[in-house]
């Protein structure tokens, strides 16, 4: 038996066998903050050894990687990754109220030792409408403001009839979420509600503002599918669940290639490896997506399969 004491909870507790310093901590009912779920793809679990730094185990590569590109110094170590064969004395790096609060686990409602995010592979759909900004220039405010409501009323609805939800307004830009629910068709529900977009756009939406303001309406959509950290954040009284991460800033970047390549509806690569099967292909490109370096490839969605 080992043991590691803790600071700033000044507690003590007794290992028999080898695990992480996150999995003593959630055992013992430390508040240990761990957003990434314990793999390595975040730094909120971190510590500092403030004794006992012979007693770690190296890094292994998961840490190390994350060490490197955080310039920690070796007493800077990931709870998540660390594993130890002799007593320590650590401090957590997370250790005001608020913070504490936050990752409570005896929180009503909350499972104990339930990581406040986990990664997830989701489809994510950006959704932008062009030359709004021009448009809500020429208009009164009210009706600004009841064009965007009847456009996302319509789009709202479409999203979460293919099962996704909006998970956040930027503006006349939407950013919604598909397979949080861990569905496995979640790529193809995405792309369905894209093309439903699309369709409303062109037989709705696009002729009531061209009648009432004579105005040109239209949409660009990007789809991406890949792994983001899906939680809870947001103060005790707005909580609300959102995905970050690179995939999410890659979508966001898929939809403005729209402009570039003339299209409505472009899809990643990754996107259309879950999808090749059910949907018909426009154009493809292969493009410099702003924020990414190198090329990626891109798929314009034009319909689905017979």
């Amino acid at each position: 038996m080992t043991q590691i004491y803790y600071h700033p909870d000044e507690k003590q507790v007794t290992v028999e066998d080898t695990e992480t310093i996150l999995k003593v901590s959630l055992r013992s009912g430390i508040p240990h903050t761990h957003v990434c779920g314990g793999k390595a793809r975040c730094s909120t679990c971190r510590v500092m050894i403030v004794d006992g730094l012979e007693n770690l185990n190296p890094r292994n590569e998961r840490e190390q990687t994350m060490a490197e590109r955080l310039k920690f110094g070796p007493n800077i170590r990931l709870a998540c990754q660390t594993t130890f064969q002799g007593e320590i004395r650590l401090r957590r790096l997370v250790i005001d109220d608020e913070d504490i609060k936050l990752d409570d686990q005896t929180a009503p409602g909350r499972e104990e030792g339930e990581a406040v995010g986990s990664e997830k592979r989701i489809a994510i759909l950006f959704s932008d409408v062009r030359g709004f900004t021009t448009f809500s220039e020429a208009l009164p405010a009210y009706d600004v403001i009841h064009s965007l409501n009847r456009y996302f009323q319509q789009i709202g609805q479409i999203i979460s009839n293919h099962g996704g939800y909006i998970d956040n307004y930027m503006g006349d830009g939407i950013m919604a979420l598909f397979g949080v629910d861990n569905s496995k068709d979640a790529p193809l529900r995405a792309v369905r509600a894209g093309l439903d977009m699309l369709r409303v756009v062109d037989e709705s939406i696009r002729p009531y503002f061209e009648s009432i303001y004579a105005k040109v309406f239209d949409i660009g959509i990007g789809i991406h599918y890949g792994e983001a950290v899906v939680g809870t954040i947001g103060a005790r009284n707005r909580k609300t669940q959102t995905a970050i991460g690179d995939s999410v800033n890659f979508a966001s970047r898929i939809e403005s290639a729209n402009k570039e390549a003339g299209t409505r509806l472009l899809i990643s690569d990754d996107t259309y490896a879950a999808v090749q099967d059910d949907v018909r292909i426009g154009k493809t490109t292969r493009m410099m997506v702003k924020g990414k370096s190198g090329e990626y490839m891109l798929y314009e969605v034009i319909g689905l399969s017979d």
